[in-house]
């Protein structure tokens, strides 16, 4: 049933399932909060300042009680924000109750992303929202192009994810992208924390949710050794699991050997493994016809991009195929020719949001903290001409204070340089910083 739009008293709009659970996000969100150092610190350092005021940030990105805390860091620098879910199964219902409630306009209802179907005009929404649809889907029918016009008054954006990155150097390339953007993903501070130890931790934890499968002594094959890769290759190792990986990439392949890890291909170990984990950001890497050769039970799960990496339609639409809902985000898909059954988490979609709680706040902290100082710098140069339609990074120096900023919660104390050792090895304080351009 479609969810309506209500508003707080304070005239915030929103759109989640209870905001009755208000009081259980908050209460989540304040022990968030003490697990997100960076982010706080920004809230110290420039909240008195108000950087943000005047500006109408909008995001779309999974709506945890991490993100609710990213969302009132904004806020609390003076943005006007409001708030989409990007996953119809990572939304934690009390996190964007609390958000809707205190902070900011969300909607938490993904039912384009569910069925691929627009939001029925004639549904039960208030006369507004109905006429605002009806405009938007009439307009995108004669033109689709006609709303590429809001770019004049867009300043910019920031993405974090691999592939969203990807996206957006391919629009650069071919001339479509409308606004500066700000790379976040390859921040070292993001690339080489979220990816790889969020993951080391959420894989697991999603694995042990869904199934009552022990990891020990399995076999389990690892589609692609990128930082997502290793993070939970090395998860797998430590809970037991004999792993092997897949890779396109040379040089990713002799890390993972490297590292006591054998490469082989899918079709080499297809009939013989117990798990199965796509990481790779790219699409149709385990299909219909790798799952019907693997061994009954064999899990399979996608912790890499959307639902492109497992062939879910080849799965749906396979003749005679059978599927048994254990329990939600677990399905066991039964082959008529063999009788045997592979067990699918999360429809296809990320693991470690379906089947987990996500990643732990702390890495968070690190990645969040980088998209605020990106939006600090897109607002601030905005009349400025510094930023093109391009793909930027942010500087070596911001990535090193995302660092510093999350030292004293782990009790570190960093070892100073004096002047002549300083000298020596000429570190650059300021200047432009560009990451590599590969994934390892």
């Amino acid at each position: 049933m479609a969810l309506t739009v209500s508003k707080t008293p304070t005239g915030s709009e929103y759109k989640v399932k209870d905001i009755s659970q208000a009081v259980f996000g908050r209460l989540e969100i304040e022990l968030a909060e003490v697990e997100m150092p960076g982010l706080m610190s920004c809230r110290t350092e420039f909240g008195p300042s108000q950087p943000f005021k005047g500006a109408r940030i909008t995001g779309s990105l999974h709506m945890t009680v991490q993100t609710a805390v990213l969302i009132e860091t904004l806020t609390t620098l003076g943005a006007e924000v409001r708030w989409c879910s990007c996953n119809i199964f990572s939304t934690q219902d009390h996190a964007a109750a609390a958000i809707a409630r205190d902070s900011a306009g969300v909607k938490a209802e993904e039912e384009y992303e569910k069925s691929g179907k627009l939001p029925d005009v004639n549904g039960n929404e208030n006369e507004e929202y109905r006429t605002v649809l009806r405009i938007i889907k009439d307009g995108l029918l004669v033109d689709p192009t006609r709303y590429r016009r809001i770019k004049e008054r867009l300043v910019g954006v920031s993405e974090e994810t691999t592939t969203g990155v990807k996206r957006l150097y391919q629009m650069q390339a071919n001339g479509s992208l409308l606004f500066p953007a700000i790379n976040v993903n390859d921040s070292v501070t993001k690339k080489k924390f979220d990816n790889l130890y969020g993951c080391r931790h959420s894989l697991p934890d999603g694995l042990k949710r869904a199934t009552d499968v022990i990891i020990a002594g399995k076999i389990a094959v690892v589609c692609g050794y990128g930082d997502v890769g290793k993070g939970c290759a090395a998860a797998l190792k430590r809970a037991g699991a004999r792993v092997i990986v897949t890779e396109i990439d040379p040089i990713c392949a002799l890390q993972a050997l490297m590292d006591g890890t054998p490469v082989l291909t899918l079709e080499d170990v297809v009939s013989e493994a117990d798990i199965f984990l796509t990481t790779t950001g790219n699409k149709s890497i385990i299909m219909v016809h790798h799952m019907k050769q693997m061994k009954n039970n064999a899990i399979v799960c996608n912790i890499g991009h959307f639902d492109n990496e497992i062939d879910m339609h080849g799965l749906e639409t396979y003749p005679g195929v059978k599927r048994i809902t254990v329990k939600p985000q677990t399905d066991r898909w039964v082959f008529p020719e063999t009788n045997n059954g592979i067990i699918v988490l999360a429809e296809g979609r990320l693991i470690n949001l379906g089947c987990a709680t996500g990643h732990p706040s702390f890495v968070m902290s690190c990645s969040f903290t980088n998209q605020v100082f990106a939006q600090l710098e897109l607002w601030k140069e905005r009349g400025t001409g510094k930023y093109e339609k391009k793909v930027y990074v942010l500087p070596k120096h911001l990535d090193e204070k995302v660092a510093a900023l999350h030292l004293g919660k782990l009790g570190a104390k960093l070892t100073k340089l004096t002047p002549a050792q300083a000298a020596y090895i000429s570190v650059p304080v300021e200047g432009p910083y560009k990451p590599p351009q590969y994934r390892y």
